[in-house]
């Protein structure tokens, strides 16, 4: 029988409820970065809203701000005290400004600590996560077990199959599964000496690496997938430096992963919008909290690292205008600002349009308008 429903996920509910979460989670402080900061260099911060829209909560606290929950659930923002130019501002707002608490007529360098205050809080909520994550369950290592061997592989031609534990590669023993991909990566085309348990005996195996060529270097390839998972103990001081190392890790990663991108090196497959986010809060959900929290931390490092691009619109956009004030010594033009904001979020959109794309082509909505229609 021909389905009248697209191929959504299964537990669409569940993604709904887990997109809303994560995203809640990471605009409420990164628009808190934003607030404190604002706080503390004496500006004045009028609202702070969780979504856009029709607000369906709000309350106002004793420093007048006004704490809002609005319908729509796909960013936030904060509204600073005069943070528009006196010029582009009516007679009407200009007298209800309060002398000193405005966000213009500070320095550009308490300008631009409130704006950079965000993207930081979203690598501080990275740190605290994992940290948190590792001090409480411990830190997730892959064991050195093959858990799957790609046909045509330097490991299928070697003989190597699936349980088997590698125990030491050229002498060096091997503790968990990075440190096969550590020293197979270092040695492209090279003959290294196996030692490996199989069925409870131990043996060598002589495995010859592939190669391939990532950011103009070769690197080496086995062809093996990582097997079970462990949970390492760490101490609370322990688990400050895994957490740290971690956010660190994630973040090289996914400069990396853009740089490759902009730079025509990798595709653009993997780039995703809110559809992919929403698809994969809700698969992780279903694999338990710690898988959240975890999820949760990467989403909140890509969050900090986009919004410190240099598009006008974004923070990184702002932070450039910023920086350009402080070596002219004086603002950038109006002109200039407003081309560059216009530029910006035209940027934006088209990045957007094609973020959807490339989620409804994962979703399968394109394959099943097509069988439709067939």
């Amino acid at each position: 029988m021909l389905s009248l429903m697209p191929p959504l996920v299964p537990g669409t509910l569940r993604s709904v409820v887990a997109f809303v979460v994560v995203l809640g989670v990471l605009v409420f402080f990164h628009e808190l970065g934003h607030y404190l900061a604002a706080r503390w260099r004496g500006v004045r911060v009028e609202t702070f809203s969780i979504g856009f829209g029709r607000k369906l909560w709000s309350r106002r606290d004793r420093h007048g701000t006004e704490w809002r929950i609005a319908w729509l659930p796909l960013g936030g923002f904060v509204k600073l005290h005069g943070q528009e130019q006196p010029e582009e501002a009516s007679e009407e707002t200009r007298a209800a400004w309060i002398p000193g608490e405005t966000f213009h007529e500070k320095s550009v360098l308490s300008r631009a600590i409130v704006v950079a205050a965000g993207p930081l809080a979203n690598f501080i909520l990275a740190f605290v996560l994992f940290t948190a994550l590792f001090a409480a369950a411990g830190r997730p290592v892959v064991e050195p077990v093959v858990g799957e061997v790609m046909a045509g592989s330097a490991a299928a031609e070697a003989g190597l199959a699936t349980g088997d534990r590698i125990l030491a590669i050229d002498g060096a023993p091997i503790t968990r599964f990075l440190d096969i991909q550590r020293i197979v990566a270092a040695h492209p085309g090279a003959t290294l000496d196996l030692t490996l348990r199989r069925d409870g005996a131990e043996r060598h195996l002589a495995v010859t690496t592939g190669s391939r060529i990532v950011d103009g270097r070769k690197t080496g390839l086995l062809g093996i997938s990582g097997g079970s998972l462990r949970y390492e103990h760490l101490s609370l001081p322990g688990a400050v430096i895994a957490g740290a190392s971690e956010t660190s890790e994630v973040l090289t990663e996914t400069v990396s992963g853009v740089w490759q991108m902009v730079s025509g090196k990798r595709g653009t497959d993997d780039l995703g919008g809110p559809l992919r986010i929403a698809q994969l809060s809700g698969q992780v959900a279903a694999e338990g909290v710690a898988n959240l929290i975890s999820f949760i931390a990467v989403l909140s490092i890509n969050l900090g690292l986009v919004n410190l691009f240099p598009i006008p619109v974004l923070d990184g956009g702002h932070l450039l205008f910023y920086i350009v004030e402080a070596l002219l010594g004086r603002p950038v033009p109006k002109r200039a600002q407003e081309y560059g904001f216009r530029a910006g979020f035209a940027l934006l959109v088209g990045l957007f349009v094609f973020a959807t794309w490339n989620d409804l082509s994962h979703l399968g909505i394109f394959r099943w308008v097509a069988h439709l229609a067939g």
